[in-house]
C-alpha cells in the first residue's frame, strides 16, 4: 500500500462506521471513495457520513474519547466548536486560512492529537452549527512608541 493511501474510519450517520484507505483525493463528486478492508473499492455519499477519522490504526471505531478541549490551546488556528444534527459537540482546531477550506467541510486537528485519530474530516451536511470559539495567532509584531517615530520625520519645506 502506497503512503498516499491514509487509514480512516468513517462513521455514518446511522452509526455505523467502515474502517478502510482513502487517497488524497478522497471526495469525488459528492461522493467519499476509500478501499475498504477487504479490498473492495466503496463510495458513500456525504450526506450519510458524519465523520471521517484519520487514524493511527483501526482499533477505535468510536472515535476520540475527548471531544472537547480541557484548557485553551496552545497550537495556532481557529479554535471551534461544532454541533452536530443529533446534537453531539466537538471541538477542535481548524487552519486560519481560506485556501485551506474544503468546499466539501472541515478538517479538523482532534483535542488530543496523541490519541488514535489525528485529524477529523466533517462534511458540512453534517454540521448543525460551527462557532469560533478564539483565533489563535502567532507571535505578535510590537508596535514603535509614537514619539521614537516623530524623532525620525525628515522636514520636507524649510522655512
Amino acid at each position: 500500500m502506497p503512503s498516499t493511501h491514509k487509514k480512516v474510519i468513517v462513521r455514518k450517520t446511522d452509526r455505523d462506521s467502515v474502517s478502510g484507505y482513502v487517497s488524497p483525493k478522497f471526495i469525488v463528486e459528492g461522493r467519499l471513495e476509500m478501499l475498504n478492508t477487504a479490498g473492495n473499492v466503496v463510495g458513500i455519499e456525504l450526506k450519510d457520513i458524519k465523520t471521517v477519522s484519520f487514524v493511527r490504526d483501526f482499533s477505535d471505531p468510536d472515535g476520540p474519547a475527548r471531544k472537547t478541549f480541557t484548557t485553551r490551546p496552545r497550537s495556532e488556528g481557529l479554535w471551534v466548536r461544532l454541533k452536530f444534527r443529533d446534537n453531539e459537540v466537538m471541538e477542535g482546531m481548524m487552519p486560519n486560512d481560506l485556501a485551506q477550506v474544503l468546499p466539501e467541510g472541515y478538517l479538523l486537528n482532534p483535542p488530543d492529537t496523541r490519541s488514535n485519530t489525528q485529524r477529523i474530516f466533517v462534511p458540512r451536511t453534517a454540521v448543525g452549527s460551527l462557532t469560533v470559539l478564539a483565533v489563535i495567532g502567532g507571535a505578535q509584531r510590537r508596535r514603535k512608541p509614537r514619539a521614537a517615530a516623530e524623532d525620525q520625520q525628515v522636514p520636507m519645506f524649510s522655512e
